[in-house]
């Protein structure tokens, strides 16, 4: 008789099979799905949010409570839970556009295609156009510009991302029934850009005037009979019954996009969750509706390593989820709600090895504005005075606006730390564009200011967060859900099982 002798490599093996095995199953499970389709769908995307992200929030809400532990975001009391790959056809770390592509039509692509094939050649159709289709009214919402490549992968058909003009045009083409968010980045045609390909993507790089213009399309909108709407007054006043509606916020920040939360004004500001429970009120009725909703700039102070700023943008969501969810609780039998992310920004992680294991996220209650708002402070500062600056002004800038250096909070700063600072406010003062090319420069900065940067890395350390990008990851993200039909989104998957399982569920409405 043969003994059969297991080594280690086979015990891997096999595991690897489970697994394998598992992801090949999740097609079966969907196939298999006999329940009825749910009348209301909100489809929630936080943009560059990972499992840390969320939970760094839920650390901040905890130690200002408890000091340690954490206190639950309402996105994380969703029932079912599961986890997905994120993947692009040809990188491995993922851009939004090829992210977004996948969670809106369950396709591989490119980077920075707008749901089109890998050659560029075919449109894929998204799940909201499938929705249209079998009758539900359609919005689609966002805190970025309402043209940016997660929100357009759900209505434009584009080769690459930074074709704004087109793609807005493929907006009102669209026929949906409510856009919401930020506003147009070039309603008059792309033109020639400044860095366009790298910096614009969020929120920064001017974009140069544009010679040829072209028909504006915001006009064409109207001409499709698209209602803009761009005040506090006149976004209350929307109602019921009101149809083809483009919501714009009354102020916009760079990039077209919504200012940062942690900017934001009570009364002079529309917030994500104002967006969305507007969207309801609109959207309601007979047939149902699907609403996707994305928290846009938790990706974009994650690549900019602004800990305060993106955990601001992290409870703006979630209020947007919580809306989301007094929703639910009145249609519980009709409703799902999908939360989840395209993929992880900035390499978040929990820990930072100069504050080995203490966490004190308590200290990032004292950045009052954003990296974006500092730093236009702070560019203002060097225009008025290019020949007389002080490290003393900038250290009290700091001080202001972050906390640093003010013993009373318990942010006194180490020689260490203060020399980082001082450093970085010279370079902030002096530097060029070209500096930004030499690597050195970039792991420190990245693409930002140097003073600015160092100020949010330093609190952030303090807090007891690390960076390890300016860049996307490949980190797997999480997907939680309620409602009808979210069985299909537990375990562990890929992205473009996400709108295959929504467009099973609604193939036979």
């Amino acid at each position: 008789m043969l003994q059969t002798k297991i080594n280690l490599k086979q015990i891997l093996a096999i595991a690897l099979l489970l697994i394998s095995f598992n992801s090949i199953a999740q097609p079966s499970k969907r196939d298999s799905y006999k329940s009825k389709a749910p009348k209301y769908i909100f489809y929630f995307i936080g943009d560059g949010m990972g499992l840390s992200q969320t939970n760094a929030a839920e650390a901040y809400l905890g130690s200002l409570e408890n000091g340690n532990g954490i206190k639950k975001l309402q996105l994380s009391t969703l029932p079912n839970q599961g986890f997905y790959t994120t993947y692009a056809l040809n990188r491995f770390i993922t851009g939004s556009a090829a992210a977004g592509t996948a969670l809106a039509t369950g396709h591989k692509t490119t980077i920075n295609t707008i749901s089109m094939d890998a050659q560029r050649l075919q449109p894929l159709k998204t799940i909201a156009e499938m929705a249209k289709e079998k009758g539900y009214k359609v919005g689609i919402v966002s805190s970025v510009s309402i043209d940016h490549a997660t929100p357009a992968t759900f209505y434009a058909h584009q080769p690459t991302r930074n074709m704004y003009y087109k793609i807005s045009l493929d907006l009102s083409k669209s026929d949906f029934n409510y856009f919401a968010g930020g506003g147009f980045k070039h309603p008059e045609g792309d033109g020639k850009t400044t860095k366009e390909s790298s910096l614009s993507n969020f929120g920064m790089g001017a974009s140069e005037d544009i010679k040829d213009k072209e028909p504006n399309s915001m006009k064409v909108a109207e001409s499709r009979g698209y209602t803009f709407v761009n005040t506090v007054h006149d976004f209350k006043k929307l109602k019921k019954g009101d149809d083809k509606i483009i919501a714009i916020a009354p102020k916009l920040a760079a990039g077209s996009a919504l200012p940062y939360s942690i900017d934001q004004k009570n009364g002079a500001d529309i917030s994500l969750a104002d967006f969305t429970e507007k969207g309801i009120q609109l959207l309601d009725n007979s047939n149902g509706f699907f609403m996707m909703v994305e928290g846009g700039k938790i990706d974009w102070a994650s690549h900019a390593n602004d800990a305060a700023s993106v955990i601001k943008e992290v409870l703006q969501f979630d209020k947007a989820v919580a809306t989301a969810m007094e929703f639910y609780n009145k249609h519980p039998e009709e409703t799902l709600i999908l939360v989840c992310g395209d993929h992880e920004t900035g390499g978040l992680a929990l820990g930072f090895a100069g504050s080995h294991y203490d966490s004190s996220f308590n200290l990032l209650q004292y950045q009052n504005i954003s990296y974006e708002a500092f730093s236009d402070k702070l560019a203002l500062y060097k225009q008025e005075h290019a020949d007389n600056y002080s490290v003393a002004d900038g250290l009290e800038l700091v001080k202001e606006h972050f906390g640093l250096g003010d013993a009373s909070k318990g942010l006194q700063l180490s020689p260490f730390e203060m020399q980082q600072l001082k450093d970085a406010f010279e370079k902030s003062m002096t530097y060029a564009d070209e500096m930004t090319k030499n690597d050195q420069f970039y792991l420190l900065y990245g693409s930002y200011d140097p003073f600015t940067v160092t100020a949010c890395h330093i609190l952030s350390h303090k807090a007891g967060i690390g960076w390890t990008s300016y860049s996307h990851t490949a980190s797997p993200i999480p997907i939680r859900s309620i409602g009808t039909g979210a069985s299909l989104f537990t375990g562990f998957f890929d992205n473009t099982d996400i709108p295959k399982n929504l467009m099973k569920l609604i193939e036979n409405k």
